[in-house]
């Protein structure tokens, strides 16, 4: 594509297709309440508490809690804190636990040997509604904090944000519910065998857990980062505001229509929406396609890859200094894995991590990628996580190297299952467990069967295996047809009753049994049964029983 119009008339296009083409979300999103009456816990030095609580004196309750000492002993300090006009009841025992959000936070306190909730003691009720944290470190030892809890720190401008925000919480509030889970192919834990712990590992607001072997997530903790949706392998977490085929169908297109108009290959850039207003995302190059995001993690490998499918010659991920570190964590991890992909496949690295602060100097980065080949942009099925993301990666596949190879990659939900075929007696455990259906038993004929580009690597089935038989191989398979094939790795005739004649368990697994109990003297003498279905196995029993009613006995 070559570039035939100026940096005006390239933004212009820009501004027309982006106002000409949104994002379809639900009208009615599924929401949580929070309900406030204007109780406040003031946590901090006493001194800069009560200076606090003078500002706050319109609110149902407050109650200092001192924690730290005095900041300053300077007279004119002291003598206005001594001042304040309201009063506020102070304790000073220490802090044990706090939990909870807007509304309903519970804060433990030492009470001798014991502990007390400072909320019955000090206003007899069972929470404050809001925490304001004046500590010269957070209480709560989270990136994200719930909603509710403002800690400011020595911060004075803060301070003041906090002092104007919390009188304005106070009533009924609503928020959506970001994102839901479908347990029925979630790879996290199955008939009490835990399996893919991901999402677990990356939440910043502490808003997942594992309870009762099953992931939940507490809507009124989440912020919304999509760090879980991000992480998760099987699509089971998923983002609802957008949901992912409505982002996916967003930047086809958003992309297409770009391209069409400005004839040239645009640079998608996602941003969290906290950064839309800002001065320098107004002064972006023309053909840089802004899309804004609750968090930069709500888009995944699958629309990064599923962006430069569609047409985008670069896809730029903006973090900030608000960014939470266990997201950029996530994202330099997700970044480094998709690069490698690229570069495997004789593509440029595309998928760039920047900082707002770079938004000055993107024009050496933006010249770079224009000299990089074209992609001819093609369509995508709506469809699951996995086959979005290898969709993409085929395609641009085969606008590059047009590899076939396997590249073993540590650490990745990619990859297949090796069985020991001399172990494995067609039990077929792992099929009942796999999320995914990457293992499939043969149906009517004994046999096992696997499609490697549904195996996420949760372990499930290797945990499961009665036999010790399967292990895992992370790797990235760049053979469409190999990876997409339904393969056999293991088939065998089935074993016939050999009274009736029906098929009713396989080969090995009798030839097993036989083997570990059939010369122990227990079953010496009954031996030809464990050779019957379970029908004809009763049948001779009772058979034998009234041939000889006291052989039993004997």
């Amino acid at each position: 594509m070559n570039n035939k119009h100026n940096p005006m008339e390239l933004t212009a296009i820009r501004q027309r297709v982006m106002a000409n083409t949104q994002i379809l979300q639900n009208l009615i999103p599924p929401t949580v309440s929070y309900i406030t009456q204007g109780n406040v816990l003031i946590i901090g030095p006493e001194d800069l508490a009560r200076l606090a609580a003078e500002q706050l004196s319109q609110m149902a309750s407050l109650v200092i809690l001192a924690t730290d000492a005095i900041t300053s002993q300077d007279d004119e300090h002291l003598e206005k804190v001594m001042n304040s006009a309201v009063n506020v009841e102070c304790f000073y025992n220490k802090i044990i636990d706090i939990k909870g959000f807007l509304g309903q936070f519970q804060v433990a306190v030492e009470q001798g040997e014991t502990s007390a909730p400072l909320s019955v003691v000090a206003i007899r009720k069972p929470h404050f509604d809001m925490i304001l944290d004046l500590s010269q470190s957070p209480c709560l030892n989270l990136e994200m904090l719930p909603p509710g809890y403002f800690y400011v720190g020595y911060d004075q401008a803060q301070l003041a944000l906090a002092l104007a925000e919390i009188p304005e919480l106070v009533g009924e509030f609503d928020k959506p519910r970001y994102v839901k889970v479908n347990a029925d192919v979630c790879a996290h834990n199955r008939n009490g065998i835990n399996g893919c712990n991901l999402c677990l590992n990356f939440c910043p607001a502490d808003a997942i857990s594992s309870q009762d072997h099953k992931i939940e997530i507490d809507p009124y903790l989440c912020h919304g980062a999509g760090s879980c949706t991000n992480a998760c392998p099987t699509g089971a977490i998923s983002y609802d505001l957008p949901n992912p085929q409505s982002l996916l169908t967003y930047l086809q297109k958003l992309i297409g229509r770009f391209s069409d108009e400005a004839n040239i290959a645009p640079v998608v850039m996602f941003h969290d929406n906290k950064s839309e207003d800002s001065q320098l995302l107004q002064q972006l190059a023309g053909d840089v396609l802004p899309i804004a995001l609750e968090e930069i993690t709500v888009a995944a490998i699958d629309h990064w890859f599923a962006a430069l499918a569609f047409g985008a010659r670069q896809v730029l991920i903006m973090q900030t200094d608000t960014t939470a570190p266990t997201l950029t964590q996530m994202l330099s991890g997700e970044l480094a894995l998709a690069n490698r992909m690229l570069t495997e496949m004789g593509q440029p690295e595309r998928i760039s991590l920047i900082n707002a602060k770079e938004l000055d100097a993107l024009d050496a980065l933006l010249a770079v990628s224009n000299d990089w080949p074209v992609i001819a942009p093609t369509q995508i099925a709506v469809g699951t996580k996995r086959s979005v993301l290898f969709s993409a990666i085929d395609h641009l596949n085969s606008q590059a190297g047009a590899i076939s190879t396997i590249v073993p990659m540590a650490n990745v939900p990619y990859g297949r299952v090796n069985v020991n075929l001399d172990t494995c007696t067609l039990c077929v455990s792992c099929v009942a467990i796999c999320p995914t259906q990457a293992l499939r038993d043969g149906g009517d004929l004994p046999a096992l069967r696997f499609t490697e580009q549904e195996c996420v690597q949760c372990g499930l089935c290797e945990a499961a295996c009665p036999e010790n038989a399967i292990s895992l191989t992370s790797q990235v398979n760049f053979d469409r047809n190999s990876r997409q094939a339904l393969t056999t790795i293991k088939e065998e005739a089935p074993f016939e009753c050999i009274r009736c004649g029906s098929a009713f368990a396989t080969q090995s697994m009798v030839h097993k049994m036989l083997d570990m109990v059939g010369a122990h003297s227990a079953f010496s003498a009954n031996i030809e049964r464990l050779k019957m279905c379970g029908d004809c196995r009763v049948k001779d029993m009772f058979e034998d029983i009234l041939q000889d009613p006291e052989k039993q006995l004997r």
